[in-house]
């Protein structure tokens, strides 16, 4: 079986100190936002139908390594073991989009609503509350299941390598169908402005574009230099684009936020708390229903981090497109992917600790 990753069960020195280089970038981004404000404002001014090239271009590099490491083949190989793909299939799409708008609204709009005061003008003019545009930003977070990244923590956790390619491609795909009905819908029930066409746009451009040119690329470059070449230098130089590029996003999106991090950084704080237990809770109820299921722990492990992971690079780049740049929504999506890291890094761990829960195959 062909498999996306060879390397050892460890993180490269990006992915490692992600959340070290995500702190850097919102250092940089609040310095930028504060010191030097029209620098990052003329940046975005360069768009084209309210879409920001330099972003764009950030995003589309984001996702396009991301994409590029899925070996499709797999999918067909994915219907000798129905259960942990269906249990998957529904903690993503019947599950983690409701509780993630449930824990989001207890907390920040009713818990915490009272340090989360004042409105905001979003694109297209609306003015909203500032704590139903955090909402959002979780709702875009909640409806984005599994990054790439979540084939690192699988083969961390030692479990079913081919299960989890076969998680990030199938739900990929799911994504381009169901991503923007269900975001729209769930954005509607917390009274948000609704441009359908921008959010189906940005599925089709920061999905669909990347997953078309990356199965491609990655079918020829295999085809010119072989899969050892593809595997060993071309997928090695790539990551580190990846991040890259989700970091100069993170800067440009935190030096619209200078002012307000200076002045309420407790923002950060308020914002994790509702995603830091909306994972642990998907995490939970995945393995227990893969224990209940009496899946093997190779297939329970990688089960659970699919489910309790983000696809949070189309959480910002959606966010970013319907709502804007400095939109509280694309603060909570960036306030995802600082949790990301050592969050999932815990959770393997708990994988690892109770292992002998579960068979093994």
């Amino acid at each position: 079986m062909e498999h996306v990753i060879h390397e050892e069960r460890r993180l490269s020195f990006f992915e490692k100190y992600l959340t070290a280089w995500v702190f850097g970038s919102i250092g940089a981004g609040v310095f930028l936002g504060k010191f030097f404000p029209q620098a990052a404002v003329a940046l975005d001014s360069f768009s084209i139908y309210q879409v920001s090239i330099p972003i764009a271009i950030c995003l589309f590099f984001m996702m396009y390594p991301i994409m590029v490491k899925i070996d499709f083949a797999e999918v067909i190989k994915a219907g000798r073991s129905p259960k942990p793909v269906t249990l998957t299939l529904f903690v993503n799409w019947c599950v983690k989009p409701f509780t993630m708008l449930a824990i989001a609204w207890l907390f920040l709009g009713v818990l915490f609503k009272q340090w989360l005061p004042g409105t905001e003008i979003v694109k297209g003019g609306a003015q909203v509350d500032l704590f139903r545009s955090y909402i959002a930003g979780c709702i875009l977070l909640g409806i984005a299941p599994c990054t790439a990244m979540v084939l690192i923590w699988g083969h961390l956790s030692r479990g079913n390598d081919g299960h989890t390619l076969v998680m990030v491609a199938i739900n990929s795909l799911t994504m381009l169908f169901l991503y923007a009905p269900l975001g729209g819908w769930l954005l509607g029930v917390n009274k948000m402005p609704i441009p359908w066409q921008t959010i189906v746009l940005s599925v089709v451009v920061y999905v669909g574009l990347p997953l078309l040119l990356g199965y491609y690329s990655r079918k020829w470059l295999i085809a010119k230099k072989g899969l050892k070449w593809f595997e060993e230098k071309f997928l090695h130089y790539l990551t580190p684009v990846s991040i890259c590029a989700l970091l100069l996003t993170l800067i440009l999106l935190f030096s619209f936020k200078g002012e307000l991090i200076i002045n309420q950084p407790q923002i950060i704080l308020l914002i994790a708390i509702p995603l830091f237990i909306q994972t642990c809770l998907i995490f939970a109820v995945t393995y227990g229903l893969a224990k209940w299921l009496k899946l093997s722990y190779q297939d329970a492990a990688p089960s659970a981090l699919v489910g309790a992971s983000n696809h949070f690079e189309v959480a910002i780049a959606t966010s970013t497109i319907l709502f804007g740049l400095s939109s509280g929504a694309s603060l909570a999506t960036v306030v995802g992917v600082l949790i990301e890291v050592p969050v999932m890094l815990m959770l393997v761990k708990v994988c690892l600790k109770t292992e002998q829960w579960f068979k093994r195959k």
